[in-house]
């Protein structure tokens, strides 16, 4: 027999208690051997056993902000990382205006460029949807 595997087969069918397949086909099904770690059925009128276990810890505004700032300070590690791994010069050329910097400090900036632009049409669409919402009233 191969490990891991039932030698059990049901018949969806019909409500008869399974059939073992054995090598000796004559003999008569068997029940597993109950393990002595499992706990024995409970007795009518005894009492449950107490839990241990304890309701999760309510979130708090203190606990998220724990925990942006723990992923921000992962954020920085990484990038500091990244800095760190590519410091061969370019030339960055930007409205006229040139010079050489580390390609990962090139890259951070233009990173940085598209975020705050990304926030500050953010903030407009924010302030023209508080304005539409005052008008309605």
């Amino acid at each position: 027999m191969h490990a891991g595997r039932s030698n059990v087969m049901t018949d969806p069918g019909t409500r008869e208690p399974p059939q073992r397949f054995e090598d000796d086909p004559g003999a008569p099904a068997t029940e597993p051997p109950v393990s002595p770690l499992e706990e024995p059925a409970a007795t009518p009128g005894a009492r449950p056993a107490p839990t241990t276990s304890r309701a999760p810890a309510p979130r708090t505004k203190t606990g998220i902000a724990f925990g942006s700032l723990i992923a921000g300070a992962i954020v920085l590690i990484v990038l500091l990382v990244f800095i760190l791994e590519n410091t061969e010069s370019v030339k960055v050329n930007f409205f006229g205006a040139s010079g050489d910097l580390p390609l990962g400090v090139a890259l951070l900036l233009a990173a940085i460029g598209g975020a705050l632009l990304t926030g500050i049409v953010g903030a407009a669409r924010i302030v023209q949807l508080r304005r539409h919402v005052r008008r309605r009233r």
